[in-house]
């Protein structure tokens, strides 16, 4: 057996190999590395072998497997880009079932003429009118002031300065006042010329040519009630002058800076109906400024349900809070921060909408400035959905980003086993 101490304990990779002459160890399982041109002290000539393991002979030869593997398995995903962190859309995006449309002059075109078609409807409730018809109907808990003319016991029996809502005649629950002479009279339901004249007949008997007046001091039976966004929500009360959609706002302390005006709604025996502030304020569209009644419910939600989504490759992916206005697909990605100049692939941004009965896509070839005219004068809607697509030397680096460290652990793993 060879001893030569200038050998003896090198770290050779070697592979098993007979030598002649060489005294090989025995009862061991263990072979010895070929070195060449070795001629040592202990007189072997030819080629000298370090001993080494089967054991790491064969840890070798799985991490080189491994390795072969791995790069195999890369590069065929590579080829599709299929392990591409992130969302990906083809151009154009294909989904089934899906209407798929460019963003074109004439899709700009086409979408100003269905919001023209499109035209705010007049609210349809029941009990609609105008204020022209209006007359107030006394209810229960109402107060009446009644004034007889020459005949001041009647008008004022407890005295002339008492507070006429003190003093007054109160409507009764079951919808009833007492007056002298003329007994009980059901007034619910009646204007002041109808009680006005009953009373008259009633104090006929008594008084001759009675010259008689009815007023309403204090309005209690009926009432409208504004919540949401406005300064201060609670029951407006219905009187002798019409309260319509704009008044009550205006009696609620007006709106807050965060109202939805375009979605309003107005509860009327139980049926919700939309009122478009918007189209009242802006376009001067009258017929949303509609008259209330006793127990409409006026809601004034708040814009923060009102959001589009910016996603993919911009400055600041976020939920973007629709202007009072609406909001343009311009608008929004500059709302978001912008384009990524370095990541982003403008010739793909795309417009998600869905609803009940159709979904649609819209897409943008923005590779260059003047196609972001075109964005600016397509409108977005509540809820679409606005991707910017990835550029593709951008998906590609981050798939290395992915493999690396993978690549980086396998060659530790190697050192460590003595592979290498």
């Amino acid at each position: 057996m060879c001893k030569d101490p200038s050998i003896e304990g090198q770290p050779l990779r070697a592979i098993r190999e007979g030598v002649a002459g060489a005294d090989l160890p025995t009862g061991d399982s263990s072979f010895w590395g070929i070195t060449a041109g070795h001629t040592g002290t202990c007189g072997c000539s030819g080629r000298f072998i370090q001993r080494e393991s089967y054991a790491d002979s064969a840890n070798a030869t799985t991490i080189w497997m491994i390795k072969k593997v791995v790069v195999v398995v890369s590069m065929s995903f590579l080829m599709g880009c299929v392990i591409a962190p992130g969302m990906h859309m083809s151009t154009p995006p294909r989904v089934p079932g899906v209407k798929i449309t460019p963003i074109t002059p004439d899709t700009i075109r086409a979408q100003g003429i269905n919001e023209s078609s499109g035209a705010v409807a007049k609210p349809n409730l029941p009990g609609n009118m105008n204020d022209k018809e209006y007359q107030y109907h006394i209810g229960p808990r109402d107060v009446l002031a009644v004034t007889v003319w020459d005949h001041p016991e009647l008008t004022i029996p407890a005295g002339q300065f008492r507070d006429p809502e003190v003093a007054g005649h109160l409507v009764a629950e079951d919808g009833t006042i007492f007056f002298p002479y003329a007994g009980t009279v059901h007034v619910a339901g009646k204007t002041t010329a109808e009680v006005r004249n009953i009373l008259t007949q009633g104090i006929a008997q008594v008084i001759q040519d009675p010259q008689l007046d009815v007023k309403v001091v204090a309005f209690r039976s009926q009432k409208a009630y504004v919540s949401g966004e406005v300064s201060k929500p609670g029951p407006q009360p219905i009187t002798d002058v019409p309260l319509t959609v704009a008044e009550a706002i205006s009696l609620a302390g007006d709106l807050t800076p965060d109202a939805d005006l375009a979605n309003v709604t107005l509860t009327r025996d139980g049926k919700a109906q939309n009122i478009n502030l918007l189209a009242m304020y802006d376009k001067g569209d009258v017929r949303q400024n509609i008259l209330l009644t006793n127990r409409d419910i006026l809601h004034v939600p708040d814009r923060n349900t009102q959001k589009v989504f910016v996603m993919g490759e911009v400055a600041n992916p976020s939920s973007i809070v629709m202007h009072k206005r609406g909001i343009t697909l311009t608008e929004a990605i500059g709302d978001a921060g912008g384009v990524d100049p370095v990541t982003s692939d403008p010739t793909q941004v795309y417009v998600i909408r869905g609803n009940e009965n159709e979904s649609e896509i819209y897409y943008l070839d923005a590779k260059s400035p003047d196609a972001l005219i075109l964005g600016d004068q397509f409108r977005l809607k509540p809820r679409d959905v606005v991707y910017v697509e990835t550029a593709e030397v951008t998906r590609w680096n981050r798939v290395i980003e992915q493999i690396v460290p993978t690549s980086q652990i396998i060659r530790n793993l190697g050192r460590v086993t003595g592979a290498e």
